[in-house]
């Protein structure tokens, strides 16, 4: 990625996607260039939460709300300390943002943080061609000097595929942190984080736990070095097919019984730690109005997403693991995916989606309390 600061609000920029189509905009954001795989969000708010989701590394996303911005950008609902978003894709941008809580535009803080985007095109059409033909590889190119539309294109196809990709080591911590119990601290809990949002923790925190975030590269004594109740996986970015080493300290978690939970990339963990595939979806479920079935209580929820790649498991009756039956716990209503797994006889479960709903609806919440439910069952 190649950025400057300056001109955004001038200059020219192009849009060039993989298999050849082109629409033409204005600069949104830093001036430069760009690839990334071009995804589109189906969510009306939140857009703040979206960018500094560490699940978008390297993704370019597109809005298919028609005007973005309106509420400027606050210092309280990062996710995480950067934007992640490789690039960013709007119809019609705020021109004032308006909120009590606003600090700066929002095109100020993609200048600032050197995130290359584009406005002013047609992002319905843009969404129904990514329908149509699949998630693919995108460039944004933009200035008052672009190359000509096949060099973009060539410079397009020779970007790198998010199948195949290893990202989650990339966006997580480094060194572990801790995140203290609200109140009386009740649990403990050893967080693998691959790309965890900030809310996640905080959510568990509000329920007495005290929560240590350990780096994606975590061994098996790691984990348990700090005496965890139970462990959790995170949600992050790239292609399941590729995260090995999770998967091996999954594996490890689940020999040894201890209470777990995954969420989005840890759902897909889970998956292959229990010897299941994955594959990756033609478009990808992304936005905040996702309805999914609880199939252990019948009910719908309304839930937020963020993922290109799935869990390959029946989904009728309980499957053979090495560890016990496992079933689908949940499905997606649209299309029948894979978004959620337990197991039945050891205290384990996932889901596909965001239950932290940062941004989104709250209808997930009660995944938190199944955890605890889990830790006191094992306690007692």
């Amino acid at each position: 990625m190649t950025t400057s600061t300056r001109g955004a609000a001038k200059a020219p920029a192009v849009l060039v996607l993989e298999d050849g189509r082109i629409f033409r905009g204005r600069a949104y954001g830093a001036v430069g260039v760009t690839f990334g795989e071009a995804v589109f969000s189906t969510g009306m708010t939140g857009y703040q939460e979206t960018l500094t989701d560490p699940s978008y590394h390297r993704q370019v996303v597109v809005m298919t709300a028609p005007h973005v911005g309106n509420t400027g950008v606050n210092d309280e609902d990062p996710e995480s300390k950067r934007i992640w978003v490789a690039g960013y894709v709007v119809r019609d941008p705020a021109r004032v943002p308006s909120n009590w809580r606003s600090r700066r535009s929002l095109d100020d803080e993609l200048r600032e943080q050197g995130v290359v985007g584009i406005s002013g095109i047609d992002t319905r059409a843009l969404t129904r061609h990514l329908r149509e033909r699949g998630a693919m590889r995108v460039g944004i190119f933009s200035g008052n000097a672009l190359p000509d539309d096949g060099t973009m294109l060539s410079e397009v196809r020779q970007a790198p595929e998010m199948k195949g990709a290893n990202l989650s080591a990339e966006v997580a911590t480094k060194e572990p942190y801790v995140v203290p119990a609200i109140g009386d601290k009740k649990f403990t809990v050893a967080a693998v984080d691959l790309g965890i949002k900030g809310m996640t923790p905080h959510r568990m925190a509000e329920r007495g736990i005290e929560v240590h975030v350990l780096p994606a590269t975590a061994s098996i004594e790691d984990v348990y070095a700090v005496r965890p109740d139970g462990v959790f996986f995170s949600n992050g970015p790239g292609d399941p097919a590729t995260a090995d080493h999770p998967v091996s300290l999954m594996q490890g978690v689940l020999e040894r019984g201890t209470p777990l939970f995954g969420i989005c990339f840890g759902n897909q963990i889970l998956g292959r730690a229990l010897g299941f595939g994955t594959y990756k979806l033609k478009y990808g479920h992304r936005g905040i109005n996702q309805p999914v079935q609880d199939r252990t209580t019948g009910k719908v929820e309304v839930t937020a997403h963020n993922h290109g790649f799935a869990v390959d498991a029946p989904l009728d009756g309980a499957a053979e693991t090495p560890y016990g039956r496992a079933e689908v716990s949940h499905v997606c209503l649209n299309d029948n995916v894979v978004e959620g797994l337990q197991l039945l006889d050891r205290p384990a479960f996932s889901v596909q989606y965001h239950p932290e709903a940062a941004a989104g609806p709250h209808d997930a919440a009660y995944l938190f309390d199944r955890f605890v439910s889990l830790m006191e069952g094992q306690r007692a």
